[in-house]
């Protein structure tokens, strides 16, 4: 599951006391699913959510969302996009430590798809699918490598 390491880059670039106490930033995977058929290939997709912890945080809220919404865009924008998901595809909690500081849980609920291929002389290939472009990305804006405030 790479989403899960793709967004622990994007919040660390974001948030500076991230990239120097990277201990703060805790990433996990919860409720997954692998979802399959019995059709011939063995390609399947990864269903989970990804609960992303953000502990004692003393920094700007909008700037994780912000950049949250920015990697949503190019790596999960069907929950931007699908009327369902937007409602509560990204939820979270915040649990006030101090004056300053908060405790931040995030939730997306995530897929990823995997695609499972057997050559000729029968090995197996896997390769994890790109998101689609969204239509409203078509001429690329969304830039995944720009993940500074």
């Amino acid at each position: 599951m790479n989403k899960a390491n793709s967004l622990r880059r994007a919040l660390t670039a974001a948030v500076p006391a991230l990239a120097t106490d990277p201990d703060k930033l805790l990433v996990f995977i919860d409720a997954g699913n692998i979802i399959a058929t019995s059709a011939q290939s063995t390609s399947f997709d990864y269903a989970y959510t990804l609960n992303v912890m953000l502990l004692d945080f003393a920094g700007d809220g909008d700037i994780v969302f912000a950049a949250l919404l920015q990697w949503v865009r190019a790596n999960q924008s069907d929950l931007l996009t699908n009327d369902e998901l937007r409602k509560a595809g990204i939820s979270f909690e915040a649990d006030q430590l101090t004056q300053t500081t908060v405790d931040l849980s995030i939730k997306l609920k995530l897929t990823e798809s995997v695609l499972v291929t057997t050559d000729d002389a029968g090995v197996q290939k896997i390769t994890h699918v790109d998101e689609p472009v969204p239509e409203w990305d078509v001429q690329g804006l969304v830039d995944p490598s720009r993940w500074t405030n």
